[in-house]
């Protein structure tokens, strides 16, 4: 992946690999002799199965109906899943207190560990002090890493929501932008606002917050259509979710703008997209990962005690830029459903 456009003091240090190498390392040494097929739909054919006891493990996250993103993250769970002899409940909602109802569910069936996100940290906080009481580790993932530490979480997996927004911000220096509109799909949703908030930062031109109904794309299409008519010299819209980008690229078709369409998050369709020329560049925060390490990193906190940076610092998933340089190299694991 490339990494070089991101400042010097903000390049990220290569934890997850070390991560990710440990777990396999450990799982190597426990796996049954000759492996056994993954669970379906974990994305892995074949992978060794640990003869640990068999765990349950309850990942609870925001996810929207139908984005994408989500389902690759939920492929990485399950992959680890599989290897750690783990039964997963994997389980969504992106209204904040249906989804804090989902953790006290998963509590009330006396898990062994719960995987969450915190997109609206304030209406989990309860919950997960209640996680934390009934003596279940709790680990973070994608949403909150500025408010994992407080909370009490074991770990946290993910990117640095108002780095990865500078990073982008510098990025559309690099290409000459000079007014883009920074489309967010969840009001009051905290990660989502700090990434326009960083892109705000560092981006030389203009930065202008646009804020759509998400879980409604001809509402998403119809709204950046019209503010591309209202205002002609819009030269680049940025979305914050891949699905969103490719509903973008609709819009500025539509609208007869000349606007180019840059994005956080990749799937699929948006490596596609990007190899024909649709999207400029893509930022990569690698959900497979956040999934994988989730459920990984519990099992191997109840089967050896392992925590990665001493509870005190995140494992940084992300950002890494996918523009025409290296999409070729992504490809292959795009269609795997992977990345």
């Amino acid at each position: 992946m490339n990494r070089t456009s991101l400042p010097r003091s903000r390049r990220i240090v290569p934890a997850v690999a070390v991560a990710a190498a440990a777990a396999l390392v450990l799982a190597g040494c426990s796996s049954s002799s000759g492996g056994k097929k993954a669970e379906e739909g974990s994305g892995d054919a074949a992978v060794g199965k640990a003869d640990t006891p068999r765990m349950t493990i309850a990942m609870v996250t925001h996810a929207p109906p139908g984005d994408t993103f989500w389902d690759i993250i939920r492929k990485g769970a399950q992959a680890a899943a599989a290897k750690d002899n783990v039964k997963l409940i994997y389980s969504s909602n992106e209204n904040a207190s249906t989804q804090a109802s989902l953790v006290q569910n998963a509590i009330d069936q006396k898990v062994d560990g719960i995987a969450v996100t915190l997109a609206k940290p304030d209406a989990m906080k309860d919950v997960v002090a209640k996680a934390r009481k009934a003596g279940i580790p709790v680990v973070g993932l994608n949403s909150g890493m500025d408010q994992w530490k407080d909370q009490g979480l074991l770990e946290f997996f993910g990117q640095d929501e108002l780095v990865a927004g500078e990073a982008f911000g510098e990025k559309l220096n690099e290409t000459g932008a000079k007014n883009n509109i920074c489309v967010i799909q969840v009001q009051g949703h905290v990660g989502l606002e700090q990434r326009c908030a960083g892109v705000k930062k560092t981006f030389k031109g203009k930065t202008t917050n646009l804020y759509v109904n998400g879980t409604n794309m001809p509402s998403v299409k119809s709204t950046i259509s019209a503010k591309l008519k209202q205002d002609t010299s819009i030269d680049t819209v940025v979305t914050l979710g891949a699905p969103f980008a490719l509903t973008a690229v609709q819009s500025v078709s539509e609208s007869g703008s000349k606007a180019k369409v840059a994005t956080f998050d990749l799937n699929k369709e948006m490596v596609s997209a990007i190899k024909g020329g649709d999207v400029e560049f893509a930022v990569d925060q690698q959900p497979y990962l956040q999934g994988y390490l989730s459920v990984d990193s519990l099992w191997l906190y109840k089967t050896n005690g392992n925590f990665s940076g001493g509870g005190q610092a995140p494992v940084l998933t992300g950002p890494a830029f996918v523009d025409k340089s290296n999409v070729e190299a992504i490809a292959k694991f795009a269609e795997k459903g992977t990345r």
